[in-house]
């Protein structure tokens, strides 16, 4: 006798639901509000209507599921139901990176915050073509992003910084792993040597120049570490020195 398997008990809440950043501090039971953008991706893009669920994030108690009410125009009623996850605890890695072009930019928002950065400093150089940030932008960028991976901590976003003011102001005890395209130590063994705060720095389209290098060469919370063999993008050299970090002495 052959026996019918059960069918299997569905996700919840649902892979597929969506995720949203709301600036509201979340708790059971509590009803709010989403207007704006978030209505309209949630009726027009997503196709939400009422008893659907949404998952919402508030970078403060963690995340939440919340039942959709009324779907309207302008606005999209929600109730939270349940507490999915606390704040996740990111590991203290800042990324300072040189400003570069928006769209070489927009990717250093973008993939620092899926890699799970803890905060990010645009700084200014002699070099950088870029000398300001659209931080409204720049702060979108980075909350899609956290959605998408499904974070449920915000990366800190700071406004830009000249480079001397950074070192100036560093804070004691966070070490500074400088990407210097002269050459340093390996950063991955940099990095699994490590322990404690941490950023790193790096360059922008046309690098450092000499008098900048040896400015940060100087600081005494500078390690200078090098990427490998060849000269990377601004871009490309941030991705894949916190990818490095985050397996060797990060939450990977």
């Amino acid at each position: 006798m052959t026996h019918t398997p059960l069918p299997r008990t569905p996700a919840w809440p649902p892979r597929s639901a969506p995720r949203l950043f709301v600036t509201d501090t979340l708790e059971e039971s509590r009803s709010l509000a989403l207007d704006g953008p978030q209505a309209h991706y949630l009726g027009k893009v997503m196709r939400m209507r009422e008893g659907d669920t949404v998952i919402l994030c508030d970078d403060v108690t963690g995340e939440w599921a919340a039942r959709i009410g009324d779907v309207g125009k302008h606005r999209v009623d929600v109730t939270i139901t349940e507490r999915l996850r606390g704040r996740e605890a990111v590991p203290d890695l800042w990324l300072c990176a040189a400003l570069l072009k928006k769209d070489r930019f927009d990717l250093i928002l973008e993939k620092a915050t899926e890699l799970g950065i803890a905060r990010l400093q645009p700084v200014l150089t002699r070099r950088c073509v870029a000398d300001r940030l659209n931080m409204e932008r720049a702060r979108a960028i980075t909350t899609e992003a956290a959605e998408q991976c499904a974070r449920t901590a915000l990366p800190a976003l700071a406004e830009p910084v000249k480079l001397d003011a950074l070192l100036a102001d560093w804070p004691e005890g966070r070490a500074l792993f400088f990407a210097d395209e002269n050459g340093g130590a390996p950063a991955a063994a940099a990095f699994a040597a490590h322990s404690g705060p941490a950023a790193i720095l790096t360059g922008p389209e046309g690098g450092f120049d000499d008098a900048e290098r040896e400015r940060v060469r100087a600081h005494p919370a500078a390690r200078a570490i090098t990427l490998g063999p060849r000269i990377l993008r601004g871009e490309t050299a941030g991705i894949a020195a916190l990818s490095l970090w985050m397996g060797t002495a990060g939450d990977w």
